[in-house]
């Protein structure tokens, strides 16, 4: 793993996206899969959810050593939208329209200010 990785300003951001991976795949994932039992895709989204926990919970705990808790939550909102996007598009088939791209750039514009030192 490259050094800079364990920066502990890049490793809860690298963190935040696996487990976000993980969590996108275990809310829609089985939308592709209708006919398998409620009950299953209960079970297995859990599953996938404990894992993305095991990695959120280590990725908040060391990121609140360098970022305040309301930017490590605007960097996991924005990571959440690219990833939805990404899984949306490759997975779901689902093409992004203009207005997803402008509600997503509004995110962006909160994430600006949210980092943005006055």
């Amino acid at each position: 793993m490259p050094a800079f990785v364990t920066s502990p300003y890049v490793l809860p951001i690298v963190l935040l996206v696996a487990s976000n991976l993980f969590m996108t795949t275990a809310w829609y994932w089985h939308l592709r899969f209708k006919e398998v039992a409620l009950w299953q895709v209960v079970l297995i989204s859990w599953g996938l959810a404990f894992i993305e926990y095991c990695l959120a919970v280590p990725a908040n705990r060391w990121g609140a050593t360098v970022y305040a808790p309301a930017q490590l939550k605007t960097i996991q909102e924005v990571i959440t939208l690219v990833i939805f996007a990404g899984f949306s598009w490759l997975y779901l088939n689902q093409p992004l329209a203009w207005n997803h791209a402008l509600g997503f750039a509004f995110v962006a514009v909160g994430a600006f200010f949210i980092f943005h030192k006055w």
